[in-house]
């Protein structure tokens, strides 16, 4: 097995068991350092995250808001979409040296006690 069959082997299996974000951090890195050389410059990954956002927004606005579908976008994919920013999200994690399972334990214990009563609170989510 070539290296290169050998990384997919490895990244698919990794991806195909319930990853942690640690792991996927791990998982993107090993990538980025074997396959895909090197990772882009934070800018150009900032750039990069903000067209796969609007990707995703594009498909949000025709299936779920007013906008209609054009041919050349019947065939896209949401889950696609969403995993394309994950991956440079978690590209910028690495490169900046955030640990996105810290990160994210300490947001949503931040949101969990400023927000404990907010949303209860809030008369237009009980429409």
């Amino acid at each position: 097995m070539n290296s290169v069959a050998a990384n997919f082997a490895y990244l698919y299996t990794q991806f195909y068991l319930n990853m942690t974000i640690k792991e996927a951090q791990e998982a993107v890195d090993q990538w980025i350092t074997t396959t895909g050389v090197r990772y882009f410059s934070e800018l150009t990954n900032m750039a990069i995250l903000t067209e796969e956002v609007g990707e995703v927004a594009r498909i949000m606005a025709r299936k779920y808001g007013d906008q209609s579908f054009k041919e050349s976008d019947k065939d896209v994919d949401l889950a696609d979409e969403f995993a394309d920013v994950l991956w440079v999200l978690i590209c910028l994690a690495n490169q900046t040296g955030v640990d996105l399972t810290s990160a994210f334990t300490k947001n949503m214990e931040k949101k969990s006690t400023r927000d404990a009563t907010r949303h209860h609170n809030n008369e237009k989510l009980r429409k």
